[in-house]
């Protein structure tokens, strides 16, 4: 049965399917795609930088070579087996500038000739500015030695693209295809003079997407590094290019990119990745190097809060907590169910992880890293605390989004001279199961250890549940259990150890997986877990270097 929130989703996901099927069928009419000529642009008014590139594309040397490919196999199917990956042209960030000039134009001009016309999956909303985006940042290259004719319908082409996402960008609700839109429109703006109207329109409508898709940090309001990471990326190339072309820089892109490379800068672990919560994955910063050098926090600005993810550091120590609740459910499609999980470093090498969001990997991996089990926190009754959307319309239109939410309180900071940490609680459990869990972590400076302490507060009587919490360790360590019962011995390298202990405790030792890069890994789970009726119960746990 539907709650009346999700019937009022289910109704507007069909009426969003309605109108992108009829869209569809519209967008294929001779129509439509006569519709789409205006005035072709004489001549570039503006030459982007074409290294910007590297900013967005996946691709790198090893991973792309052109040469291998012929430009009249290119584009058929029985000879390119990836033919519908290299539609966004991103490949164009690994050419040889000096040598595939003539490549280059010969697969564009095949291109235009086989695929001018609205098709479905070529024309998607993310393939189509992705491609608009690599052809001006190259368009030095793509036009250099190219005859009239050529310059005329690569021309053309170009415009033909920029109209169609100009006039259907409003109706695209997905954060990340939007934004790739607006950057496509505002460099179209500025390599044609006579697109002009496309840079204002860009520029009025990015003004929108920042005051609807941030906080007052500058963080993402899906609460995902990952979001954090792309739209800086996609407003650092607008950011660029605007001041390249000596035009005006509007002071609200100046000053969410200095918040957002802040909130990355903060972010940033020992390790140059980013904490694994909320739809994060394996993400290496090296492409952000030469803009984070640049970022000055001072001890002064320096947030411990940053997503509603908590920061302590120590000498050479540090953990992330999640202290924050779901995101609306616009903005959960990539959230993970881990309240109060968290991550920690010793000597930069991560020890305690969540397990990462596997929808590099599959869709199944993808729900598997959603559940709470998979991250370092209590799950009771082998429950996960917030329930995903199974409805397939709703999830197509809205991505994977959230059905219930739950809160968090009590949030307690402690910083002195011998500790930095936090006490925070949230009701997730409250009403099916009548507890509360509290959480307890701090870096202890004295002793250079992690320690904690895990509340389970019974708010009710008479629910009988089975509690277990989840300690993920790092997929590239290895842990055994001692003789006492109570402890684990971890394994960092031949000469280096640590001891996780947890008081009057059994642990266990399990295998479990991590699925935060591109493929399945196994690792090993540091696992306590029991039965608990009418009462409160804390268990005092930490983690140190072996003596």
């Amino acid at each position: 049965m539907f709650g009346l929130k999700s019937a009022y989703f289910y109704l507007v996901a069909l009426q969003v399917t309605f109108i992108k099927f009829f869209k569809k069928l519209y967008f294929s009419t001779s129509y439509y795609n006569n519709s789409l000529n205006s005035k072709i642009p004489i001549q570039v008014f503006f030459n982007p930088n074409p290294f910007l590139l590297s900013l967005i594309s996946p691709y790198t040397k090893k991973s792309f070579n052109l040469s291998e490919v012929s430009p009249n196999d290119f584009w058929l199917e029985k000879k390119n087996k990836q033919i519908y990956q290299y539609h966004n042209y991103l490949w164009l960030s690994t050419i040889n500038r000096k040598t595939d000039e003539k490549h280059v134009q010969k697969i564009i001009y095949l291109w235009i000739i086989k695929y001018s016309n609205f098709k479905r999956k070529i024309w998607d909303t993310s393939t189509l500015s992705s491609r608009v985006i690599s052809w001006m940042l190259n368009v030095d290259i793509i036009i250099n030695n190219g005859t009239f004719e050529f310059k005329k319908i690569f021309f053309q082409n170009i415009i033909r693209q920029c109209n169609h996402i100009k006039k259907n960008f409003k109706f695209e609700k997905n954060p990340t295809k939007k934004l790739e839109v607006l950057t496509a429109l505002i460099l179209s703006g500025l390599v044609f003079k006579e697109n002009e109207d496309n840079f204002n329109i860009g520029i009025k409508e990015l003004e929108k997407f920042v005051k609807t898709h941030f906080d007052k940090d500058g963080f993402t309001l899906s609460r995902s590094a990952n979001d954090l990471i792309f739209f800086t990326k996609y407003l650092l190339l607008c950011r660029e290019n605007i001041k390249d072309a000596q035009k005006y820089l509007p002071e609200f892109l100046e000053d969410i990119i200095k918040k957002n490379l802040e909130c990355i800068k903060i972010f940033q672990t020992p390790d140059n990745q980013i904490p694994l919560f909320n739809g994060n994955s394996e993400n290496d910063l090296n492409n952000f190097e030469k803009y984070l050098d640049n970022v000055k926090i001072s001890k002064r600005e320096k947030k411990s809060i940053v997503g509603n993810i908590f920061i302590a550091r120590s000498k050479n120590q540090v953990f992330y907590l999640d202290v924050g609740e779901p995101p609306s459910k616009n903005f959960s499609k990539n959230y993970q169910s881990g309240p109060l999980s968290f991550e920690y470093y010793l000597d930069g090498v991560k020890i305690i992880t969540n397990c990462g969001f596997g929808n590099n990997i599959s869709t199944k991996a993808e729900l598997i890293s959603r559940l709470t089990a998979s991250q370092s926190t209590l799950t009771i009754n082998d429950t996960s605390i917030t329930k995903f959307e199974r409805n397939k319309l709703i999830n197509r239109v809205f991505g994977n989004s959230i059905k219930n939410s739950f809160k968090t309180k009590e949030l307690n900071v402690q910083n002195d001279k011998r500790l930095f940490g936090c006490t925070i609680s949230h009701n997730g459990y409250e009403n099916n199961f009548g507890c509360i869990h509290k959480r307890e972590i701090y870096l202890d400076h004295n002793d250079n250890k992690l320690s904690g302490v895990d509340h389970i507060i019974k708010k009710s009587d008479g629910i009988p549940i089975r509690y277990v919490f989840r300690f993920h360790l790092n997929p590239k360590l290895a842990a055994v259990k001692t003789m006492s019962g109570s402890s684990a011995l971890i394994q960092i390298s031949k000469n280096k150890s640590l001891i996780f202990t947890m008081k009057n405790e059994n642990i266990e030792i399990e295998k479990g997986i991590y699925l935060g890069g591109r493929k399945i890994l196994d690792n090993t789970c540091i696992s306590i877990s029991g039965n608990l009726v009418n009462k409160n119960k804390s268990f005092e746990w930490d983690i140190k270097k072996k003596i």
